[in-house]
């Protein structure tokens, strides 16, 4: 396939239209992979490497998660908790009549892969976590992390940092995320009326509600978990000792480059991803009663 059959669909829950990709809708017999964006990504980040996935077999979904891409905002901050969108993810499944799935989350999608596996396991078969180890391990990350996450306390400004970050100077995202390969497309899109906000109330619903002060069960699938050296964001520590909440296999990748490892490094972390939910799907196959 090519990235001009990837089909674009919307369902609705919640009251909100909520946005997806899909590359084979109704195909019933293809195991699924979904895909979670982080901030300040939407679901389109992934049609690069949706088509190599759709060619080794498997139907891929990736999510506008609520207030991104082509997902409606809701009004209210409690609109973007995490267990509401966790809820969005089940409902998407659900109507697709999809029991269980592959997850692979870059960034907060990571943390809504974590969510997923800790609190709705019977729908997870693996997870593919980038950049974000798990919430206890994140927690319990030291110094360094707390320092290098900075921005999420400016995230919780809300009004000042809406309008620092679209401006130019020291703490516009142009600055604080320059790295990101797709700046300008990112800001163009957050111009839009209310996408800005939306997008950073999954930090402002989340951060100090859920991650830092919430309850993380372990994880009970296998975990591929894959970080970049040079990542400005996330120290290596809160990835590795992830490998203490998981009562599976748990494997660790480390990756030349910045954050945003699926724009980055699209081919290996394709071949990655292959490789581990290939395992899955031939571990679901021999346990198909005959």
């Amino acid at each position: 396939m090519t990235t001009s059959n990837i089909v674009r669909q919307q369902f609705v829950h919640r009251g909100l239209r909520l946005s997806y990709l899909d590359s084979a809708p109704g195909d019933a017999r293809r195991p699924v992979i979904l895909l979670l964006h982080g901030f300040p990504d939407e679901a389109a980040m992934w049609i690069p490497i949706i088509p190599g996935l759709h060619a080794a077999g498997f139907r891929v979904l990736a999510a506008d998660t609520v207030g991104c891409g082509q997902s409606e905002m809701a009004t209210r901050r409690d609109g973007y908790d995490i267990f509401r969108i966790v809820g969005d993810v089940v409902a998407l499944l659900d109507q697709l009549g999809v029991q269980q799935a592959q997850i692979a989350g870059h960034d907060w999608g990571a943390v809504l892969a974590w969510f997923l596996a800790m609190h709705q396991p019977q729908r997870v078969q693996r997870l593919c976590v980038m950049s974000v180890g798990h919430p206890a391990a994140y927690v319990g990350a030291g110094l360094r992390q707390k320092l290098m996450g900075w921005y999420i306390v400016y995230f919780h400004m809300a009004g000042l940092s809406e309008r620092l970050l679209m401006g130019r100077g020291w703490f516009s995202l142009r600055r604080v995320f320059g790295s990101h390969p797709e700046m300008e497309s990112v800001m163009d899109r957050l111009r839009n009326p209310g996408r800005l906000t939306a997008a950073l109330r999954i930090y402002r619903a989340n951060i100090f509600q859920h991650v830092l002060f919430g309850r993380h069960p372990r994880v009970r699938c296998p975990v591929l978990g894959l970080y970049s050296v040079g990542d400005a964001f996330l120290d290596a520590g809160q990835m590795r000792d992830s490998q203490h909440w998981v009562d599976s296999d748990f494997s660790y990748v480390a990756l030349a480059g910045g954050h945003w490892l699926p724009l980055e490094q699209l081919q290996r972390v394709q071949t990655l991803m292959l490789e581990h939910f290939a395992a899955g799907d031939a571990a679901a196959d021999t346990n198909k009663p005959d």
